[in-house]
């Protein structure tokens, strides 16, 4: 069962966030590169162990939390570098899902501080059961294209930022109207 929130997506997608971080900060000098480097060692030891059917060390909240807090300084220390709010699409995958979970469950008169098991990845993982290190590697793969298409685009940050958003969106509604019901008859 997949319960954790996004704790452990988070924790398995974070190499790859913050080694396009590293590079971005090399190019652009936002944040000292030692500080990501510290970063990537530690995510990476922890992957190793995390990264498996069967984790071997789970942080939980705590650990995906803070993960999440040294994302958002750098994604934050890049936005106001470069003056170009359009690097939140670095986060759009994460923040689509969540935004539109917490959207969702508010349609259907739930208590939106209630734990839940409604996130996408979390349907794909309990109801289409589809094994834990598949889901977190679509995620992943998904991530690494839409960035890769952002840094070709860079000129026109805004307007891809918008249809990826517009994109994410309109599959999050097909994937949920084909299989929530999944979710709703267990």
């Amino acid at each position: 069962m997949y319960k954790r929130g996004h704790s452990k997506i988070i924790d398995e997608n974070t190499a790859f966030l913050t080694t396009t971080l590293t590079t971005l900060s090399v190019a652009n000098t936002f944040v000292n590169a030692d500080f990501i480097y510290t970063v990537i060692c530690s995510v990476l030891v922890f992957c190793f162990f995390n990264f498996r059917k069967k984790a071997k060390c789970f942080a939980g909240d705590v650990g995906s939390v803070s993960i999440a807090f040294i994302l958002l300084f750098l994604i934050g220390r890049l936005i106001i570098e470069t003056e170009d709010f359009s690097w939140i699409v670095l986060l759009s995958v994460y923040g689509v899902d969540s935004v539109l979970t917490i959207i969702h469950r508010l349609m259907l008169h739930e208590n939106i501080g209630l734990p839940h098991r409604k996130h996408l990845y979390q349907i794909m993982a309990n109801e289409l059961k589809i094994p834990h290190v598949m889901v977190s590697s679509i995620y992943m793969a998904v991530q690494a294209i839409i960035i890769v298409g952002y840094i070709m685009c860079l000129g026109y940050g805004y307007w891809y930022l918008a249809g990826i958003i517009l994109l994410l969106c309109f599959l999050y509604i097909c994937f949920m109207k084909k299989y929530f019901g999944l979710h709703q008859s267990t």
